[in-house]
């Protein structure tokens, strides 16, 4: 009877990957706490005005879990609070106004579609708008990637970048709101389950994915591999 015997290097990989996930799934938790809370202790539905407004404050979290990730597929590091929270800061600004951006258009856009829910005009202007709320959401998530990957570009070239190539590039771009949905519709089913274990592996992917889309701008010594 052969034994399967694991090296001292896999068992550290293993062992390592769960830590950077686990740890980049609570650091995120803490640091989107405000939009946490209202999503799971209220009815979404009456409180969507309160969660928009601290809505932009998850986006740099979404940056600095992006530079933990980079920084794992790179040398395998598992600095990751160190990791998370200079990253946070040094694109806390950036991506504020790229969230707050992101989550007033969604806002503008929602309120529309609600006003013409009964209407006549309805039958046209919803899907438009619908669309119009993708391309942003989409443009958004994209542009934060690019962030986290290129802090010192501008923020309207990097919006600009993120626009034309998740349109040119959709198939990527419906893969990362697949994978987006997928997290969603778990953490509205199992907050805890979703939150606690699946952020980060979906997140990866949706960042490893946003990564190979923007290949042109980032560069092929900068792009990973696709995730689709």
């Amino acid at each position: 009877m052969s034994v399967i015997r694991v090296s001292h290097n896999t068992f550290n990989q293993v062992f390592g990957t769960a830590y950077v996930a686990l740890m980049t799934n609570f650091l995120l938790v803490i640091a989107c706490l405000p939009f946490v809370i209202g999503l799971i202790a209220t009815d979404p539905m009456k409180s969507w005005p309160i969660l928009a407004l601290v809505a932009p404050l998850c986006a740099p979290a979404l940056c600095a879990a992006f530079v933990v990730f980079a920084a794992f597929s790179v040398d395998g590091t598992t600095a990751v609070v160190r990791t998370f929270v200079v990253a946070w800061r040094s694109v806390a600004r950036r991506a504020l106004t790229i969230g707050a951006a992101v989550t007033g258009a969604l806002v503008v856009l929602g309120v529309d579609m609600r006003a013409v829910w009964e209407s006549r005009l309805g039958a046209v202007a919803i899907p438009v708008l619908a669309i119009l709320a993708v391309l942003v959401f989409a443009t958004g998530m994209l542009a934060l990637v690019a962030v986290a990957e290129l802090p010192v570009a501008r923020i309207r070239d990097l919006l600009r970048a993120a626009l034309y190539l998740g349109v040119r590039r959709w198939y990527l771009t419906v893969f990362s709101l697949l994978v987006l949905g997928l997290l969603t519709a778990l953490v509205a089913a199992r907050p805890a389950l979703g939150l606690g274990l699946g952020a980060a592996p979906l997140l990866y992917v949706v960042w490893a994915n946003s990564r190979y889309a923007l290949l042109p701008v980032l560069g092929p010594a900068d792009a990973a591999s696709p995730a689709a």
